[in-house]
């Protein structure tokens, strides 16, 4: 018998699946095609309204701040009313983050922009790993998150070259030449808020729950948790390149590296060959052989991703970095389905509300080390810097039990 290849495996796997999950993927593909419109020229976009790379930082530690203040809240909230209030919720300040960008005029308005678009990230980042740590079995976790990731991924290699071809149109890597990618955006979010609407249900398995306080059901999430502690300084330390490379990664290559709209496109697209390739082996290996193999693996190529970067002398250089950024993915994918299977899935509102807390409170500083250091010492340290963390990620990661024996409860 003829063994069926990665996306034949992916797809009988999603066809069994529930339908929250489903839905939940069709959201997440449209969403990415629109958040990706902008992610790379964003940095550029606000250095063209005025703002200094540290100022680009402080910017964002705003968001941070603000994205740290409503994480449990928010893990809170997915607990007691159901995921789909908060997605509903979220959407609302991801729609007007795209208004405020397009219609900022110097980069202090921008500010109001990044701070909302936060929340709404915020929100997004706690009620998506609940549909899949909900819908999909322990043994199945981190294949069914990676073929979520597969398949949202498809957008995500369209959607840069689209917007390099729109920013080329429009005038190239100048504030009016990228603005009209935010107003495409805001129109685009419109459209996922009604698919959330009217056809997106809460996942059966995550009930509505009558606890009344923000903060309780925390110490449960300590009690019966593995190793939570280790896993929260672990998560910060992971969590530093997703605050610092969406802004000074495509602000160094424009720079340092002299790409082009066409050039930071491709890298977008590049850095989704990978997850697009390699995510759904990637989570059937997770699940057989662990999660923590996987993750020192992928990790340790994204170093060397990032190394690729630093000594890129020529765009093949820099497209062979950005395709090798695509491991970062397949590790927080796989992290993702780690994490949800250390506390019992009544929990997992709180444990990703939690998580929130202290990814906002990295949100807060990174952004703003990484200014310092491109400022004091050159823009490749802000690399070398992430480099540093990832290892010492790895290190800490070393203390957590494998966690492929289903936790449920």
């Amino acid at each position: 018998m003829q063994k069926r290849s990665a996306l034949q495996r992916g797809l009988g796997f999603l066809t069994k699946q529930e339908r929250a999950f489903k839905i939940n993927l069709v959201k997440v593909s449209i969403q990415n095609f629109f958040v990706y419109l902008t992610q790379q020229y964003q940095s550029i976009f606000v250095i063209g309204l005025g703002a200094t790379p540290l100022q680009l930082g402080i910017m964002n530690s705003a968001g941070g701040l603000v994205g740290a203040a409503i994480a449990t809240p928010t893990g809170w909230l997915a607990d007691r009313r159901g995921v789909k209030v908060v997605m509903l919720l979220g959407m609302l300040p991801m729609i007007i983050g795209a208004i405020v960008f397009s219609l900022a005029h110097d980069w202090t308005a921008a500010v109001a922009a990044v701070i909302i678009s936060t929340v709404a990230l915020r929100m997004e980042t706690t009620t998506c790993p609940m549909v899949c740590g909900g819908c999909l079995k322990s043994s199945e976790r981190a294949m069914g998150m990676q073929v979520c990731d597969t398949l949202s991924a498809m957008p995500r290699i369209i959607s840069p070259i689209i917007g390099a071809a729109v920013v080329a149109a429009f005038g190239g890597m100048i504030v009016s030449g990228i603005r009209p990618l935010y107003y495409i955006q805001a129109a685009g979010f419109i459209l996922v808020l009604l698919i959330v609407l009217r056809v997106f249900s809460n996942p059966p398995r995550i009930k509505e729950t009558s606890i009344a306080g923000v903060t309780a059901g925390l110490h449960e999430v300590f009690d019966k948790g593995i190793r939570v502690r280790r896993w929260l300084a672990y998560t910060c330390l992971s969590s530093i390149p997703m605050f610092v490379t969406p802004s000074y990664l495509p602000l160094y290559a424009a720079e340092a590296k002299l790409a082009d709209q066409y050039v930071l496109g491709g890298m977008a697209s590049a850095s989704m060959i990978v997850p697009l390739l390699l995510s759904i082996p990637a989570g059937h290996w997770a699940d057989k052989t662990g999660r923590k193999k996987t993750i020192y693996l992928t990790t340790l190529i994204h170093c060397l991703s990032l190394i690729l970067l630093i000594l890129a002398y020529d765009t093949t250089m820099l497209l062979a970095s950005s395709i090798l950024q695509g491991f970062f993915t397949l590790a927080m994918v796989t992290q993702a389905a780690m994490s949800a299977e250390l506390v019992p899935v009544r929990l997992l509102g709180r444990w990703y509300g939690l998580l929130g807390l202290f990814r906002g409170v990295v949100g807060v500083v990174a952004p703003v080390a990484a200014g310092l250091v491109w400022n004091s010492l050159g823009a490749p340290y802000v690399f070398v810097m992430l480099i540093g963390t990832e290892l010492a990620r790895l290190a800490i990661l070393a203390g957590v039990p494998e966690t492929l024996k289903p936790r449920e409860g």
